[in-house]
């Protein structure tokens, strides 16, 4: 498996920050990140991210610049293969 971690998170705007937008983040992730099955969808307000990639705490540094992060899950992918609990 090439990229171990299913990272998966919820961006929500700040009261005070500037609207969301999706197409700049997928852009940022396909230009900055390793990794595939990226999804970052949503409006000004919420977007939802899943990525599997190796460094999912780069993930969370870059998405936490955009607004607050929470329903934060980041799986391993290779120890679930294995029978195990990611």
């Amino acid at each position: 498996m090439e990229y171990r971690y299913d990272t998966q998170l919820l961006i929500e705007k700040r009261e005070d920050g500037p609207d969301l937008d999706d197409e700049a983040v997928n852009a940022y992730f396909r230009e900055h990140f390793d990794g595939d099955c990226l999804i970052a969808v949503g409006d000004e307000e919420l977007i939802k991210i899943h990525f599997h990639t190796n460094a999912p705490w780069k993930v969370l540094e870059y998405c936490a610049t955009l607004g607050e992060i929470f329903d934060i899950v980041v799986e391993d992918m290779d120890r679930q293969s294995r029978g195990l609990k990611g």
